[in-house]
C-alpha cells in the first residue's frame, strides 16, 4: 500500500528556515510527478511547489518563488521542501502528494496520493 510520509514541519519565527521531507514507499518506481500543497483554516489548498520526473520540470507559487526550492531523491522516492525566510502568510498543513503517472497533478491541484500533512506556524 502507497504511503507518503511527511515530516519536518513545526513553528519558527518569520525569517526563520524548515526543511519538509516526504518519503514515499510502495511505489513500484518513482513517481512521475512528486509535490507540496498547502492549506490555511479557512482557505483553499493551493500547489506550493511541484516535480516531474520525466521532464524535470518545476513549478513553484508566485508567493514562494525565491524563497521556497523542491528537491528530490528519486532513488529514494523522497521529495524535500527547503524553506527559507518564511513569513507568517506561509502558517498552514502542508502535504505532500504524489502521483506515478499524472501529467497534470500541479495544474490541476491534484495527485492520486497524499501525505497525512505536516504543520508550519511560522510567528512575526
Amino acid at each position: 500500500q502507497v504511503q507518503l510520509v511527511e515530516s519536518g514541519g513545526g513553528s519558527v519565527q518569520a525569517g526563520g528556515s524548515l526543511r519538509l521531507s516526504c518519503a514515499a514507499s510502495e511505489f513500484t518506481y518513482s513517481p512521475k510527478f512528486m509535490g507540496w500543497f498547502r492549506q490555511a483554516p479557512g482557505k483553499e489548498r493551493e500547489g506550493v511547489a511541484g516535480h516531474y520526473r520525466v521532464s524535470g520540470a518545476t513549478y513553484y507559487a508566485d508567493s514562494v518563488k525565491g524563497r521556497f526550492t523542491i528537491s528530490r531523491d528519486s532513488a529514494q522516492n523522497t521529495v524535500y521542501l527547503q524553506m527559507n525566510n518564511l513569513k507568517p502568510e506561509d502558517t498552514a498543513m502542508y502535504y505532500c502528494a504524489a502521483d506515478p503517472d499524472c501529467n497534470t497533478c500541479w495544474a490541476g491541484r491534484t495527485a492520486r496520493y497524499w501525505g497525512q500533512g505536516t504543520l508550519v506556524t511560522v510567528s512575526s
